[in-house]
């Protein structure tokens, strides 16, 4: 037993090392009620404030990222503008710190019980990681042949498969509607991964039990950006795009919802600076991972009702447009949609998501995937989901909520899959 305690504790010890640290980086919470501050206190992005929450609507708390540079300039700012702050994180290197112990710990406790049982193990106690999410698929595939196969969709930059699921009980004849979930473009968005793969978990392993989901075939690719996913585990919890290298630049990766071609390059909410975290490439579909992602949607495009994307976090059910402040002609019923499954999960978990045109509500960023997959296929429902987050302890909730949040989400992805299956 002591051996195993100085084991953990000499690994975690190499593991903070190689971790960017983030001593001295404050997390402020900040509450604007005027729409023009609002759009100055935008323009601190690019000086290195990192917005953990969305930029968004007048009113709601959202949570910011300060560097120790800007630990004085950035309050005072906010002072003389008289926007209201308080302090959340005094150190967040301290709860990234708290963070890697409990993975380090739960992870080596689920390495042994994988050890020992040779089936497909769903252990949601912590976060996983690429290869323990693709030999989890794989494992599934085999166990499962009749409801899941599982192919790669395409490989990342740095050559990590990519791989898609397509979950079906009458072998996708073409007699239901598809529904099409993508998650972990935002590499340091953990819990949308782990939202995915709860979802493949309950349609596979608890079949019996979910047999209204089955009225829908599912085409599901859990982890997007496996580089920039690995890269938060090993280097940088904060990493948030690709890791693909940009000619002429010291600085990596793209934000690949800001890559896909519809709209790419079109007004506020992107950068061409690629040491930006929003990022929009040098040209449309330059990643690798949105090429995966934008080859399996065409490939089912004529049977696909609905589309979500999974990211973290806000508690939003976010629609096209998104580019710019324009309404979609699919609007009525994408906002009927969103508000019928807001109301499923608040009435079975008291949790308050809030449904809307994302350029609305939010602010106008083009080049995401919900508006591709609506504008390049006609899907009438696609949406990006906004998961649960935050908190005093980090940007995801700590690993012990991931069954609690994951579950949340199930419920919601309920509600559209009967919504899809009574209208399509």
């Amino acid at each position: 037993m002591r051996c195993s305690v100085l084991f953990l504790a000499a690994a975690f010890a190499l593991a903070t090392a190689a971790h960017k640290s983030y001593d001295g980086y404050q997390v402020l919470t900040i509450k604007v009620n005027d729409a023009q501050k609002l759009d100055t206190l935008f323009e601190w992005q690019e000086k290195g404030i990192d917005f953990w929450d969305n930029l968004n609507s007048l009113g709601r708390p959202m949570r910011v990222m300060v560097p120790p540079a800007l630990t004085e300039d950035f309050p005072a700012f906010l002072r003389d503008n008289e926007m209201s702050y308080e302090l959340t994180i005094p150190n967040v290197e301290t709860v990234f710190q708290e963070e890697r112990m409990v993975q380090m710990q739960r992870r080596a406790r689920a390495m042994l019980a994988r050890s020992i049982s040779p089936r497909a193990t769903a252990d949601f106690s912590y976060y996983w990681q690429p290869a323990e999410i693709n030999e989890y698929l794989r494992q599934l595939g085999t166990e499962y042949p009749n409801l899941i196969t599982v192919e790669v969709a395409g490989n990342s930059y740095e050559g990590r498969e990519i791989l898609v699921v397509r979950i079906s009980n009458t072998g996708f004849d073409g007699t239901k509607p598809k529904i099409f979930i993508d998650a972990g473009i935002h590499a340091r968005e953990w819990i949308a991964p782990m939202s995915a793969l709860n979802l493949i978990h309950e349609l596979v392993e608890h079949s019996a039990e979910n047999t209204d989901l089955f009225a829908c075939d599912w085409i599901i690719i859990p982890s997007v950006n496996p580089d920039g996913y690995q890269y938060t585990h090993d280097s940088d919890r904060m990493w948030r795009k690709t890791r693909s290298v940009n000619q002429g630049s010291s600085c990596r990766g793209v934000d690949g919802n800001r890559n896909y071609g519809y709209r790419w390059g079109y007004g506020t909410g992107i950068s061409t600076n690629p040491c930006s975290d929003i990022f929009l490439g040098r040209q449309p579909f330059s990643e690798l991972e949105v090429q995966a992602v934008v080859n399996e949607l065409a490939r089912d495009a004529a049977g696909i009702r609905l589309y979500l994307s999974f990211h973290s976090y806000g508690d939003w059910l976010l629609y096209p447009w998104g580019y710019d402040r324009v309404l979609h002609d699919n609007n009525e019923e994408l906002d009927l949609v969103a508000t019928i499954v807001a109301n499923a999960i608040f009435q079975a978990h008291g949790r308050q998501y809030t449904a809307g045109n994302s350029a609305i509500l939010l602010y106008p960023a083009a080049g995401a995937s919900d508006d591709f997959a609506a504008a390049e296929h006609d899907i009438q429902l696609s949406y990006t989901v906004e998961l649960t987050g935050g908190g005093p302890r980090g940007f995801d909730l700590p690993a012990d909520q991931i069954v609690q949040i994951t579950g949340e989400i199930l419920t919601g992805i309920r509600a559209y899959a009967t919504y899809v299956a009574a209208n399509f």
